[in-house]
């Protein structure tokens, strides 16, 4: 399994793009940085897109590659909660925002949203795929995937401290983990639901005294404007837990 980082952060800049993960070249989770990372032969390669959540950052690109996939004729299935997929039907598919695309073309309409049940697994052609509630807005789904061979990763989304609850239904070699803020913000990542080095560093503890293994660490959704004071305390909070942790950039692949 391939995982290509498109997008690593929770803002754009000149060098930073919101989150966006392509696995296999085919199924995408979340599109903050989905259509600016990938041409339009890529892009036309894509079969799923799995969202996290209605924020923005987490789906700013599903309008453009509506369009981009309407112009040649190709259409797309989304996934995600049930909220979300009504976010965007009511929000940016509504004919004023940007154009009908779940009904257009009538034959066939380019976008198909798919609504997700938690803990229900999903057949996405080679993939299993579990969603998995975690501590963020309303709706908020983490993702594992599993692929025929046995890779097996699970991308927390956006969550604040918890997402270790669900330990019985997760296996992953690999673990993309949000690290939005540095532990100076901790009170404020708390409420809106994210984590810091800190914070990360406690839950990867009670994962690996619960599961009795750490998996591969990957570290997104940082602030850019803060990321060198993040980088710094990821470091301190996870040097004595023998894991590889990688803080993630754009147009970085990672594979298990």
């Amino acid at each position: 399994m391939n995982i290509r980082i498109l997008g690593a952060h929770n803002r754009e800049t000149r060098t930073a793009k919101c989150l966006s993960l392509l696995i296999d070249d085919t199924l995408a989770i979340d599109a903050g940085g989905l259509t600016s990372s990938l041409s339009i032969p890529e892009q036309q390669k894509l079969k799923a897109i799995l969202l996290t959540h209605q924020h923005y950052d987490h789906i700013r690109d599903i309008p453009m590659i509506a369009l981009n996939l309407y112009n040649r004729g190709t259409n797309i299935n989304i996934y995600s909660a049930p909220n979300v997929c009504d976010a965007i039907e009511t929000h940016l598919f509504n004919g004023e925002v940007y154009p009908k695309f779940l009904e257009l073309p009538e034959a066939k309409p380019t976008v198909s949203l798919n609504r997700m049940t938690p803990y229900k697994e999903k057949r996405l052609g080679g993939y299993e795929i579990l969603p998995v509630p975690v501590n963020h807005c309303e709706g908020t789904l983490g993702y594992q995937v599993s692929d025929t061979a046995g890779k097996i990763l699970f991308y927390t989304a956006d969550t604040g401290p918890g997402f270790i609850k669900h330990r019985n239904h997760l296996s992953p070699q690999l673990m993309f983990i949000e690290v939005t803020l540095p532990n100076r913000y901790e009170e404020f990542a708390i409420k809106s639901g994210h984590l810091t080095p800190r914070l990360l560093g406690r839950e990867l503890i009670r994962f690996r005294e619960l599961k009795g293994y750490l998996p591969q660490i990957a570290i997104v959704h940082m602030d850019p404007t803060l990321e060198a004071e993040i980088k710094k305390e990821v470091t301190i909070a996870t040097e004595t837990l023998n894991t590889s942790v990688t803080i993630t950039r754009e147009g970085m692949q990672l594979h298990i």
